[in-house]
């Protein structure tokens, strides 16, 4: 009853576009509604820091506990001020807690996710103050992980190999990179390497400062409100030198970069009982938005002045330095899964072989990198955790990631460089109200929701590879001899775009694929099998 009443209220406040006296409960909160005004949007609005629970004088029901200190931060905003996203409102928060409490260890969670283990700051304490590595350690990365997956993660939302298999690897170098959420943050490697400490444009802001007055004083509130401003970093250290970095969509992967290349460690730790549980998006159009945010930041890393490719590799050695390159040109894997999606299938339909026939010795060594290659990938996963529908549907979304996410982050990161295009931060969407929707995510159908040129692509070359396959065959039993490792790669996508193709002919539910799409797809088929007639026959 409680929730549905405050639900009800807060409805009629965004319909209403302002918070009526009635509407206010606690007398605490009527001076933050009060700047509430007609002119307050969320790109355009004051500072708002407001004191929930102080833990000098507020106790819980029985009077015999201490509560935490609780402050809600809402920084200011302003249309003719860039923000910087999510790294600017951490960079904020870094700011007041500084001046207000200024712990030494930092958590940083995102909104979709809750603590699962009442003893993770235990956990992550016994490594930020173990006097053996402390003065090196900048952060404790614990995985993430999601609830609610189904049976087989259909869209391999849970990123083991991301989150879990290529951060144990890392951990035997200079520890894993930061991911977003989910980590305890050593204040001090905000502000420069362990042995350069840079010091902020105010005392009040130094990582070691004790804080010696309340936080509910007005001159701290005060200070609180001023670096809270949109317009505080201009001329400072913020974002470059000091906080989390700018310049990338991805600040986690870029921050914990920079941190490393400081010469700051981390440590992967991992416990039986998973420490934060959050949500992952239910959605193939969410997903697919989500990786190409995350193509196109990290295209602003690998060809920024801090490119993993020589920064990186000088600051951190070559195989640290290496590794963080294989994630900086995710967006680049789409340019081979682009050739061996339609090349070899385009030589099948005209006869035309682009790799050796079976009779030629090298033909072996293909078939060998083939089957290692997915071999060692599907050995990792399962030695991990994984079960194998988990690992046929990962490796199923990294070319569905190729031929979408990928694809379209490398173009739309090209545009924006030529100036051609903007591109803006749009949160994923993970709430999931659609019943229906729900009801064929536990049953692992594929959802690919509104119309969206991102599939284009991908539909495209599921037909492409269906009518290869239809032809290869033929050609084989028709003239007993045919171009099989061609006619393999044609089966082997087939077999992939099984859930592409049953949504295109066989489905009349609202997850299916749009008919635009489909019939764009099409066209786009024919003027390939027009073009491979000109180029390869």
């Amino acid at each position: 009853m409680m929730y549905e009443d405050m639900k009800s209220r807060v409805e009629h406040v965004v319909e209403s576009g302002k918070v009526e006296t009635a509407f206010i409960t606690c007398d605490q909160f009527r001076g933050v509604f009060d700047l509430w005004t007609d002119k307050f949007t969320r790109h355009d609005h004051p500072t708002i820091i407001q004191v929930l629970q102080n833990s000098e004088n507020d106790m819980d029901d029985t009077k015999k506990y201490i509560m935490p200190n609780l402050i809600y931060v809402s920084r200011e905003k302003s249309k003719v001020s860039s923000h910087h996203f999510k790294a600017g409102a951490l960079n904020t928060l870094l700011r007041v807690s500084g001046v207000m409490t200024n712990s030494p260890i930092i958590l940083t969670l995102d909104c979709d996710m809750y603590s699962n283990d009442p003893a993770t700051p235990v956990r992550a304490l016994c490594y930020l103050t173990d006097p053996k590595i402390k003065t090196g350690l900048g952060f404790v990365q614990f995985p993430q992980t999601f609830q609610g997956i189904s049976k087989n993660d259909i869209y391999a939302c849970a990123y083991k190999r991301l989150f879990e298999i290529n951060m144990i690897g890392f951990d035997g170098l200079m520890g894993p990179n930061h991911v977003g959420t989910g980590c305890f943050f050593n204040r001090r490697g905000f502000y420069g390497a362990p042995s350069n400490l840079i010091l902020p444009e105010i005392d009040e802001l130094k990582p070691n400062r004790i804080v010696d007055k309340p936080i509910n004083a007005q001159d701290v509130l005060a200070l609180a409100h001023r670096v809270a401003g949109c317009i505080y970093e201009l001329n400072t250290n913020w974002g470059s030198k000091i906080g989390f970095r700018y310049g990338s969509l991805v600040e986690d992967y870029y921050t914990g970069y920079r941190l490393h290349c400081e010469g700051w460690r981390s440590v992967f730790c991992r416990p039986k009982r998973a420490a934060f549980c959050g949500d992952s998006p239910k959605s193939l159009i969410d997903v697919v938005s989500q990786q190409k945010r995350w193509a196109i930041g990290l295209l602003e890393v690998a060809i920024s002045r801090y490119s993993p490719i020589t920064y990186g590799v000088k600051s951190m050695g070559l195989v640290t330095g290496v590794g963080y390159c294989q994630y900086a040109c995710w967006a680049f894997w789409s340019l081979p899964l682009i050739v061996y999606g339609f090349l070899p299938q385009l030589a099948l339909l005209y006869q035309s072989s682009v790799f050796p026939k079976s009779s030629d010795p090298w033909f072996w060594l293909y078939i060998v990198l083939f089957l290692g290659a997915y071999g060692q990938d599907l050995l990792d996963f399962v030695l991990e955790g994984g079960t194998y529908g988990g690992w046929w549907n990962d490796q199923r979304m990294w070319s569905i990631r190729g031929f979408s996410s990928h694809l379209f982050g490398f173009i739309e990161f090209t545009l924006k460089t030529l100036n051609l295009s903007t591109h803006g931060f749009n949160v994923t969407s993970k709430a999931n109200d659609d019943e229906e929707q729900s009801k064929r995510y536990e049953k692992e159908i594929f959802e690919f929701g509104p119309s969206s040129s991102m599939f284009l692509p991908l539909t495209t070359v599921a037909i492409v590879n269906l009518l290869a396959f239809v032809w290869g065959l033929y050609g084989l039993f028709a003239w007993g001899e045919g171009l099989v490792l061609e006619l393999m790669l044609a089966s082997f996508a087939v077999v992939n775009c099984l859930p592409i193709y049953e949504a295109m002919v066989l489905r009349i539910d609202d997850g299916k694929l749009p008919k635009r799409v489909c019939f764009v797809a099409g066209i786009l088929t024919f003027v390939l099998i027009v073009s491979g007639y000109v180029f390869l026959k």
